[in-house]
């Protein structure tokens, strides 16, 4: 239906632009020319109807070699060679039709060539006219989406807030922690020290997770670590951590309190629910141009159990409005008693923190 009304107004605009032209050559010839001599409209529909159809099969040519914003920023070359043969073959259509149905002033002695020289100077900026407004559109068009999805996603990470110590750093967890750590106190102090260093750095982290919405990945795996620390004192060797990085993610931008979310939920929904425990695995790399981080845990996967979690749900939006379809997000079974959750997303070249 979207597509549909789209449809409709680009040909009220085009229609609508085009007899706009023809009228106001009409207001001008009346204004400056005292006479309009008998090819003055015959000529004026050959343009109009030219330049109505050479425009439509540029903006195909357009969206079918994706030349909008902000693609068109890597095919400049591509889209010139393609302006340009439009431009010659709107007035080589002109100059032919003219000279078919006599459409010249048959006192002026031109040759072909030269009348198609004169079309090409004096026609070509109305095709490049139409090219400036049609991409003065998009680009307004393609800024409106951006600051629709900078609100979306702000209200996003305001939930995200409200939802953080319910969500990603739940009380059964805190609690859990505060115990391991009095329990570590007379046993061993300096472990017992090191674990609230690492209790407050996640809590922290929770905090400020509402003020960003990429860290870099590095961050996102520090504090993993720390909650994995934590937690590997409640289950002891019934937790086993792997960690396969590549050093270059690590500057990667990742939203943040993610990959915490998908690793409390390998810890919740799988290495609690098996009296021997198991493993959690968390891998990072490069393949196919995009950025995988994948979170695999020992487990069945059920999907009752996360159905009604924010935090997947966050994951799905959050991704969505961060990369769009250049991102993804999937959880599945891969058998032999491993649940895996994998997050796709495209490639930065900076991974600086974006503000709100």
């Amino acid at each position: 239906m979207r597509n549909q009304r789209k449809a409709v107004l680009y040909w009220w605009c085009q229609i609508g632009g085009w007899m706009m032209y023809g009228l106001t050559m009409v207001f001008f010839a009346f204004v400056f020319d005292s006479k309009i001599n008998t090819i003055f409209y015959p000529k004026l529909l050959v343009i109009i109807t030219t330049g109505l159809f050479f425009t439509h099969i540029l903006r195909e040519l357009i969206k079918a070699f994706k030349l909008r914003p902000p693609e068109l920023s890597k095919k400049w070359a591509l889209f010139t060679v393609i302006l340009l043969i439009i431009l010659v073959l709107f007035n080589l259509t002109n100059s032919a039709l003219a000279e078919w149905w006599g459409l010249y002033n048959p006192k002026t002695k031109v040759s072909v060539e030269k009348r198609f020289l004169v079309n090409l100077v004096s026609d070509s900026p109305l095709i490049l006219v139409w090219v400036s407004i049609y991409y003065l559109w998009h680009y307004i068009e393609l800024g409106t989406k951006i600051e629709i999805q900078k609100v979306k996603l702000e209200s996003l990470v305001k939930e995200l807030e409200l939802n953080t110590i319910k969500s990603h750093i739940n009380p059964h967890f805190i609690f859990n922690a505060l115990n391991s750590i009095r329990a570590l106190v007379d046993e061993n102090p300096e472990r017992a020290r090191t674990a609230i260093t690492e209790l407050s750095n996640i809590l922290r982290s929770s905090m400020q997770s509402e003020k960003l919405t990429t860290v870099p990945f590095e961050k996102e795996l520090n504090i993993v670590k720390d909650y994995l620390a934590l937690e590997h004192i409640r289950f002891e060797d019934r937790l086993m951590v792997e960690f396969d990085i590549d050093e270059d993610t690590l500057d990667q931008p990742i939203p943040p309190m993610m990959l915490q979310t998908l690793v409390e939920n390998a810890i919740k929904h799988g290495i609690s629910k098996h009296k021997q425990g198991g493993l959690v695995k968390i891998i990072s790399d490069f393949k196919d141009n995009h950025h995988e981080v994948i979170v695999q845990n020992t487990g069945t996967f059920v999907q009752n159990d996360l159905s009604d979690g924010f935090g997947i749900s966050s994951t799905h939006n959050r991704l969505n409005l961060l990369f769009g379809r250049k991102a993804n997000f999937t959880i599945c079974d891969k058998g032999d008693n491993l649940v895996e959750a994998m997050i796709i997303m495209p490639v930065h070249d900076s991974s600086v923190a974006v503000k709100n």
